[in-house]
């Protein structure tokens, strides 16, 4: 007897959904790159409970026959490809022929459709792989996907879904990601009946960019564009003092598909160089545009992976865009990538030239009554008879001291003075508030309004009173008496982007925010101090437990001794 038989055509169906159809959002990935692909100019995505119940992707694209309704929901069955030599010069985001089959197997379908010019259209039901009925329906242009009940015949797969939240924040990143790409084209995201997302299209980039990452961000971002051998680049990339501590907002796509490559991420990375610190990632969104037979899309079913045909290349050309773009070379221009134009007159961008140390204004001596907190007691300084002597660029406070020249980083001194003050008011009765005379609004993104919502008691524990203002506006009412020359705006901010990081709870979590709390709070490099304000940081530092180190593990302090001085100087072989 055989031992090796052929599967039956429904079993053959759900493996290969389940390399396709990963959770929601993956069937939401697939009924929105359909869509663009039938050239709509506008998508309207609805969900409900993480679209594990229900989710419809609704659009005015170009629309299917009767005869297509039926032909969409077979295997290898697409309209993108006609030979195998098509699959060295995709030119669309769809084309295996398996996103619909392979979400019909798994779920409850139903997808209506009319094409352009036509009086009727049509309305097909799918059940776990299975046709149920089709019939002539009234209906506008377009087509509208429903999928109901993901992995209802898989009960073993639907247990490994996460919960609702976990799924709306996947559905909300990857509708984010997409959106971005396509800024001509009008999408809109509603859960339930709430509307997260009503993005109507633009020609200027950086207003989506601004809905989708933060105004801060989009206005701060440099716009760089390029022309090499191999890729046309269009970029827009962050000052590393927006780094994060992961690599989530890393966005790539190559022509218009976003991807995750670990050659492009680390080009980027190697660009960006020693201008970040060690753990760091910075915040950029690139486009490549290349010929299509230079890259293979048909890597995984996924479609998510990608190669080229000549990565090295690739690879320095990137590396060497965001080098110059950083260094404020001068560009060599070509045009952008479709919809992707510039537009800077809209909102303001600082030359690359404000990222230097004049750019941070002087503050007036004696501005800063409350950087040190009161129970600390300055003590002897790191050796008896130190004395300061100076400030160098206004970012380093210079002692001279019996061991030679000490050189103390003013904002990581004072950060970890208000790390430990901080902790301290926290372990002890309590953080002293300090009242806002006019309350201060801050815009979120949803997905960060969604984090800071959920947070409130949280942050008041730290004394960060908030109320939610509506839509995607919150109000600052309190800020901790510590931090009270901070900006509220950027410290809550702050403090969001850390709590949306995720992967830390409790005590951990706790520990993560003080640090960005300390971090956006103390004196920046560039902020002159007088001679009284620069002993007593120093004293300051030297009644911490760790004086050495601020919270994020940078050095505070580093020696130049008088024999290293006097090699120097030639005055000893």
């Amino acid at each position: 007897m055989n031992r090796i038989k052929i599967l039956p055509e429904e079993v053959a169906s759900r493996i290969a959904a389940g390399e396709v159809i990963e959770r929601p959002a993956s069937v939401l990935r697939e009924l929105i790159d359909n869509s663009i692909d039938a050239q709509a100019s506008r998508i309207i995505v609805r969900y409900h409970q993480g679209g594990k119940a229900w989710m419809s992707v609704s659009d005015d694209g170009i629309g299917m026959t009767r005869d297509d309704l039926l032909l969409s929901v077979e295997r290898h069955a697409t309209s993108k490809i006609r030979s195998a030599s098509d699959l060295f010069s995709i030119n669309t985001l769809g084309f295996r022929g398996e996103a619909l089959p392979s979400i019909a197997a798994v779920s409850r379908l139903e997808i209506t459709s009319k094409p352009r010019g036509e009086v009727v259209g049509h309305r097909l039901s799918v059940q776990g792989g299975k046709m149920l009925s089709i019939e002539e329906v009234g209906a506008p242009e377009g087509t509208t996907v429903e999928v109901r009940d993901i992995f209802f015949n898989l009960p073993a797969r639907r247990k490994f879904l996460s919960g609702p939240r976990a799924e709306t924040a996947r559905i909300i990143e990857l509708f984010a990601r997409v959106a971005l790409a396509y800024p001509t084209i009008w999408f809109q995201l509603l859960e339930g009946g709430r509307e997260r997302f009503n993005l109507p299209p633009t020609e200027d980039f950086r207003t989506r960019l601004a809905i989708l990452m933060g105004r801060g961000v989009a206005e701060n971002m440099i716009e760089w564009v390029a022309e090499g051998p191999e890729v046309k680049i269009a970029a827009w990339l962050c000052p590393s003092e927006f780094s994060r501590s992961r690599g989530d907002r890393i966005l790539t796509y190559v022509n218009r598909r976003n991807i995750k490559d670990r050659l492009l991420t680390r080009a980027i990375m190697d660009g960006y160089g020693q201008r970040l610190m060690k753990g760091s990632f910075p915040q950029v969104v690139l486009f490549l545009e290349m010929a299509p037979e230079a890259v293979d899309v048909n890597v995984h079913p996924a479609k998510q992976e990608v190669r080229f045909s000549k990565p090295s290349q690739v690879y320095k050309e990137v590396l060497e865009a965001i080098d110059q773009a950083l260094s404020g070379s001068t560009p060599s221009l070509g045009a952008p990538p479709e919809g992707l134009a510039p537009r800077s007159s809209s909102v303001s961008e600082p030359s690359p030239q404000s990222w230097t140390l004049d750019h941070f204004p002087s503050r007036p001596h004696g501005k800063y009554p409350s950087l040190y907190p009161a129970h600390v007691k300055p003590r002897d300084l790191f050796e008896p008879e130190v004395r300061v002597v100076g400030q160098l660029a206004k970012t380093y406070i210079l002692c001279e001291s019996p061991r030679g020249l000490m050189i103390v980083d003013q904002h990581a001194a004072h950060e970890r003075v208000l790390y430990e003050a901080l902790k301290a008011g926290l372990e002890g009765s309590g953080l002293q508030v300090q009242k806002l005379l006019i309350p201060q609004e801050v815009e979120l993104t949803p997905k960060e309004g969604r984090v800071l919502e959920s947070n409130l008691e949280f942050l008041r524990k730290l004394g960060l009173e908030v109320q939610h203002f509506g839509g995607q506006s919150f109000l600052i009412h309190s800020v901790p008496s510590l931090l009270g020359d901070a900006d509220p705006r950027g410290l809550l901010e702050k403090v969001v982007a850390t709590m949306e990081e995720g992967g830390a709870r409790g005590g951990e979590l706790m520990e993560r925010v003080i640090e960005a709390m300390a971090c956006h709070s103390a004196i920046r490099a560039g902020q002159e101090l007088g001679s009284e304000e620069m002993a007593e940081l120093v004293s300051c530092l030297n009644a911490q437990e760790i004086p050495t180190n601020c919270p994020h593990g940078r050095p505070t302090v580093k020696y130049i001794d008088y024999r290293e001085l006097e090699k120097m100087f030639k005055r000893v072989a």
